[in-house]
């Protein structure tokens, strides 16, 4: 059975989730953003079957999450590296990495956390804000197909 696509859906998560919505592709973003880019290391490092791995790498090229760069060590021998757009998806995954450590911890509590290079602090939890700058959650935000009237959109 075919999946269901939603590239002209008016919901931008269901579009997204076109791009990067299976398990296997958002587990390579983050690998990328750990540094991996050779196939052979994404393999190795996810242990992840090589076609699935080829399918999921192409999808991300497609889409524009990746790119396939060329190093020509030894003869064609190419690197997988995070574009803009796959560089934009950080903080998607650093959301759902905290969600995760909290909602399902792994053995004994034992979890991975990100430091802050420069500091060596750890990283803050994300959280949505609103206009200025103060902590919202679902509850403080509604779904408007148009722009509000008296928004910045509204006067373009």
């Amino acid at each position: 059975m075919a999946k269901k696509r939603f590239d002209d859906s008016n919901c931008s998560v269901a579009r997204a989730l076109n791009q990067v919505g299976d398990w296997w592709s958002l587990l390579v973003v983050l690998h990328a953003m750990y540094g991996t880019r050779r196939f052979v290391d994404f393999q190795q490092d996810l242990g992840i079957a090589k076609n699935i791995l080829c399918d999921r790498l192409a999808r991300l090229v497609d889409n524009g999450v990746l790119k396939k760069v060329d190093v020509g060590e030894h003869g064609s021998r190419f690197e997988y590296r995070l574009t803009e757009k796959g560089r934009d998806l950080f903080p998607v995954v650093i959301a759902l990495r905290q969600w995760g450590n909290k909602w399902n911890p792994g053995p004994d509590d034992a979890s991975l956390d990100l430091h802050d290079r420069t500091t060596g602090q750890p990283i803050q939890m994300v959280q949505v804000q609103n206009a200025e700058g103060e902590p919202i959650t679902v509850r403080d935000v509604f779904v408007s197909a148009s722009p509000v009237p008296g928004t910045k959109k509204d006067s373009a």
